[in-house]
């Protein structure tokens, strides 16, 4: 163990200055086990920060560099007509569009079968809240009546309380329909059904079998009456169950009380965009948190209602396989971690020279050590089959931020005793630099890369940030409309396929942002899986069981072998036109409703942020309708009224009279909140001020980035307690 002495909160470990409850943490519970030393992980830790510090410094001024150059050139043209063919040459002339090179294919290797072969749906859950976390990784599984009763996919309210028949029917007969379309009977149909059977290893329903017999996969009890039945289409399971006497199954005539789908086949551990860490306080949490998902002993307690409940992660599921063997499905969706960014630091830990060091390094190395844990096992709850790490990296800004990201990671294996590339990146495809050159960003981690996935949030911040001095920008829905946002996500499609995802990695699509919504979702969201993503991410569990049907209906991998085969290619060109506004004949009434609504996502979503530490929120818009609000969000919404307030669209007196305004309005729609601290009238508390530095400052901000801002405010926040 370390002897240097601790001092206040604070305590030396190999050069670095590390918060004593963090240092505590990593050597009494995240080394043990791990047959990692604690002299060999601070100095590890230290040689990281001390020699990658540095360069990610660099790469973070080349960022504010790239953005002044591109800066100049818009503000010398701003009244002449945008010129395509001389934006990208000057882009190509700062290094900020690269040239592609040759085609190949990523290398990477053991990879789970959930991000290389099983398409299907993606969580992403704040870290910090071990309630979320654990019903993430559970919800692997998910009750298709529960998510389809208790949701408007029914088409009408949702009852108050107590079991209604007639809706209750009405699940059952649209659940009938959904496996009569994925597991035809040969003369019968799933809402006729009598009785489900065994025989001689096939499935019978009614004398009838499946019309691809292969799809049973297993079942439970007895094969003359079994207890469940479990099909399996497109490498996704679906769980019949029997019960006539259940409320569901007596209005079946088989007793059929539940059908249990396979469904968020991955979950992300968000340490970035969802969650509001600040200091090693925070950074604990999170990092005690992944520990117990990765031990496999993660538990919490709450009270619902009257009672105490207990949740920890859920055991693998055993069936009775058709040929008589023993057959286990795993019960908890693969777990990745999000780690933070290149740009922000945290006071937890500072080097030599008394600064904050960068939270990414610190993640880097942090979570990585936790998952040894898991690594290290031979039975009991596993999260990777294959012995493999995964990690997001969010935010990172073209290839070179990429290929660093990689070598961090390759130092984080040589301390801690890894194989080369057992920790596997997700590269998030938000920023415009990493957009225009994807295909070289994977190129530079083409070892280790397991995942890309378009952020169209974080994605349009970044779009209007870099082109804020072109002029003023579309009003929100209408930049979803232009013509760049259909070429960046046809783009991820079409150059993953061409660097040989399909089978090795996932091509993900973004949120579903209106978690109450699920009528809408179904209609809409099928759009991913036929774009030839094998994952796209959603707000909640039960969204995750909607969307698994999706899978069902569309053969991901043979939408992708036909994208590949018709040679389909998105280019860079289209992804360079700027979604500015052309007419700007907006009324007045059209531009205070604009400002009103983004201003009301920000108040919603900062006073959370700011006052309770909550990072991700589902936050009434100004029509009360609940829109999912993380940083990105938030990005958005500031940087939008930063370039209206910009070019003169708003003056500063209306956006302030606005945000007064909606203040009231979130502080009504938080009235029933005891933790909630109004920001009217008085409009001078800690949250308000955050919120109005976002808009007010954002111009200014690295990228258009809200963590700097929202940090800051946060701590200030604390420092009162």
């Amino acid at each position: 163990m370390p002897s240097e002495p601790e001092q206040n909160d604070m305590c030396m470990r190999q050069g670095l200055t590390v918060s004593a409850d963090l240092a505590r943490f990593i050597e009494d519970e995240a080394l043990p086990g791990t047959g990692v030393s604690a002299d060999r992980f601070w100095a590890g830790f230290s040689e990281l920060v001390h020699g990658f510090g540095p360069r990610n410094r660099a790469l973070l001024e080349k960022r504010e560099t790239i953005q002044e150059r591109i800066d100049d050139w818009h503000r010398t043209r701003r009244q002449q007509p945008h010129d395509r063919a001389a934006y990208k040459a000057f882009l190509e002339e700062i290094g900020y569009l690269l040239p592609e090179g040759d085609d190949f294919e990523i290398e990477t290797e053991n990879v789970d079968p959930e991000i290389a072969r099983i398409p299907g749906p993606q969580l992403v859950v704040p870290i910090t809240n071990a309630r979320f976390v654990l019903n993430a990784a559970n919800a692997r599984w998910g009750s298709l009546y529960d998510c389809l009763y208790g949701t408007d996919a029914m088409g009408r309210p949702v009852p108050n309380a107590g079991f209604d028949e007639g809706r209750g029917a009405r699940t059952v007969a649209r659940t009938a329909v959904f496996l009569d379309e994925v597991f035809t009977l040969t003369d019968t149909s799933h809402g006729k059904a009598q009785s489900y059977t065994i025989v001689d290893g096939q499935l019978r329903v009614d004398g009838a079998s499946l019309n691809e017999p292969d799809k049973l996969a297993g079942y439970c009890g007895a094969p003359e009456r079994p207890s469940s039945i479990l099909l399996r289409n497109n490498g996704l399971h679906v769980e019949l169950v029997f019960d006539p006497d259940a409320p569901t199954g007596k209005l079946s005539s088989s007793g059929l009380a539940d059908v249990v789908m396979e469904s968020a086949m991955s979950a992300i551990m968000d340490c970035e965009d969802s969650v509001a860490c600040v200091d090693a306080e925070d950074k604990v949490l999170a990092y005690r948190n992944w520990l117990g998902l990765m031990r496999g002993d993660l538990a919490e307690t709450f009270r619902k209602g009257d009672s105490l409940i207990t949740r920890s992660l859920n055991a693998d599921r055993d069936y009775t396989a058709p040929d008589g063997s023993r057959l286990s499905v795993k019960g908890r969706a693969l777990m990745l971690v999000r780690n933070v960014g290149h740009l922000m630091t945290n006071p937890a830990v500072l080097d030599r020279e008394g600064r904050e060091v960068f939270e990414g390094l610190m993640d880097a190395m942090v979570t990585s050590l936790i998952a040894m844990h898991d690594l290290s096992k031979d039975a009991g709850l596993r999260n990777s089959e294959t012995g493999s790490v995964y990690v997001v990296k969010p935010k990172m800004h073209g290839p070179e931020e990429v290929a660093f990201a990689s070598e961090v990671f390759a130092h984080v294996e040589g301390v801690l005793g890894l194989p080369e590339n057992t920790v596997k990146l997700g590269i998030m495809d938000e920023e415009r630099r990493t957009s225009v050159n994807l295909k070289e960003c994977i190129r530079a981690a083409r070892q280790r890369v397991c995942f890309i996935n378009t952020g169209f949030l974080d994605r349009t911040g970044d779009e209007i940030h870099t082109s804020m001095e072109a002029g003023p920008f579309s009003r929100k829905d209408f930049i979803k409309r232009k013509g760049w946002i259909q070429a960046y996500e046809n783009q991820n499609v079409d150059i993953g396929l061409e660097c040989g995802f399909s089978g090795k990695a996932q091509i993900g699509k973004g949120m579903w942002a209106v978690p109450d919504k699920m009528a809408a979702m179904l209609e809409q969201k099928i759009e991913h899986p036929r774009a030839g993503a094998n994952c796209a991410w959603v707000p909640s569990p039960t969204a995750a069981t909607l969307h698994a049907t999706h899978y069902h209906k569309v053969d991901v991998l043979a939408v992708q072998a036909q994208l590949k085969r018709g040679g389909r290619r998105a280019y860079v060109e289209a992804l360079l036109d700027i979604p500015l506004a052309d007419y700007r004949r907006w009324t007045q009434d059209q531009i205070r409703r604009e400002v009103e609504n983004n201003a009301q996502g920000i108040l919603g979503y900062v006073v959370r942020w700011i006052d309770q530490g909550v990072g991700c929120s589902k936050v009434p818009d100004i029509n009360d309708v609940g829109l999912m609000e993380d940083r990105a969000t938030c990005r958005i919404s500031a940087q939008h009224i930063a370039n209206w307030l910009y070019h003169g669209v708003v003056t500063a007196d209306e956006v302030e009279q606005i945000m007064r305004r909606m203040a009231e309005i979130v502080d009504r729609q938080n009235a029933g909140d005891p933790f909630y601290r109004p920001m009217a009238p008085d409009f001078d508390g800690i949250a308000f001020r955050a919120a109005s530095d976002l808009v007010f400052q954002g111009r200014a901000q690295p990228s258009g980035y809200t963590e700097p801002i929202l940090h800051r405010r946060r701590l200030e926040w604390k420092a009162q307690r």
